[in-house]
Formats: structure tokens, sequence, C-alpha cells
């Protein structure tokens, strides 16, 4: 388990991996028209949120890709606001990706970008020889622009549309802090 703590403008999340019993959750975070918007793969049903479910359990046993379900913890229990998946996780490799999505009442609140901080920190903490964790979004989607900066995510390019992305993405990096040859200008 992962622990962002509050900030004056942030609130604490623990970040933990997926657990059969958020399935519920879940379905209720996806009902949310703007998230359906911006995914690929919605989960609307209980059979679809076990399919979720059994496949990001699948991930971290294979250690590919781990998805962290992140949670506001309130006195009576805590409440699911986001997702943070760092993928593309290969051993001795140099880069990933980290992707997110957050819950339609946590938005504007710092979530994404205090949860993909915490995620980001770890990562390049756990895996040796990890140097660059790129964000990739559609080029229509400036929230996601701004999480990443606000996250350390500098712009690096636009990436032409490609199936299944109808429109072109950008592409956001953020550098290992010991990484010497992190390219002038960028923000580590």
């Amino acid at each position: 388990m992962l622990h962002a703590p509050a900030t004056p403008t942030m609130p604490e999340l623990l970040l933990r991996p997926w657990r059969d019993d958020d399935a519920e959750a879940l379905i209720a975070a996806y009902r949310d028209p703007v998230l359906l918007r911006w995914t690929r793969a919605p989960v609307t049903t209980t059979a679809e949120a076990r399919r979720f479910l059994a496949a990001a359990h699948r991930d971290w046993d294979d250690g590919h890709r781990f998805c962290f379900a992140v949670l506001e913890p309130h006195p009576d229990g805590e409440t699911l606001v986001a997702q943070v998946v760092l993928k593309n996780v290969t051993e001795g490799g140099e880069d990933a990706e980290v992707g997110y999505w957050t819950a339609a009442p946590a938005r504007g609140r710092g979530v994404a970008p205090h949860a993909l901080g915490a995620v980001t920190d770890w990562a390049f903490a756990r895996f040796a020889g990890l140097r660059r964790l790129d964000l990739l979004h559609q080029i229509d989607n400036p929230a996601s622009c701004r999480v990443a900066e606000k996250a350390g995510y500098v712009f690096q390019e636009v990436l032409p549309a490609r199936p299944p992305f109808p429109r072109d993405g950008h592409r956001h990096a953020r550098w290992a802090r010991s990484d010497r040859e992190c390219p002038a200008g960028s923000v580590r």
C-alpha cells in the first residue's frame, strides 16, 4: 500500500492493489459519462468488474502492470476516488508508462496529480534501471494536460492518431531524479 499524505491543498490518499470487494465502487465510478468518454474498456456490469479485477490481480502477479485503487480515507470508511496504473514495465527496462482516471466527485481537488506523484515515486524507487515514465492522452483532453503538468510530467511531443485512438495525442514524460541524461529544458 502506498500513502500520499494530506497537504494544505490535497487530501490524504491510500493507494493499493484492487480487491474483489471493490467491484461495486468500480461500477459506480464508471457510471460517469466523462470517464466513459475517455476509456477503451468500460466497467458497467458485475461481469465486467469481475474481469477487470481478475486481470488486475494477474497483472500484479506477472509484474508488468500495476493498477492501484486510489482511496480517500474518512472516519466512516474509504471512498474510491481514482485509479493510477503503471504499465509496460520490463525487467531492466528504462521506460514505462503511467495512466489514470479520476472518479467524478474527486475531480478538481488535486487527487489525480497527488496519486500519480505517489505511484511515480514508487516506480522509480522500486524498479532499478527505470529512467523515464510517459503519460499519454488524446489531444482534446486538456484536463489530462493539467494533471500531467501538476505531477511533474513535461510535454514532449504530439503523437499522430493510431488505432484504437481516433485523435492525435500528447506524450508527457518524467525522469528519475538521478538521471543525468534528462533532455535539456525538461523538469525532473
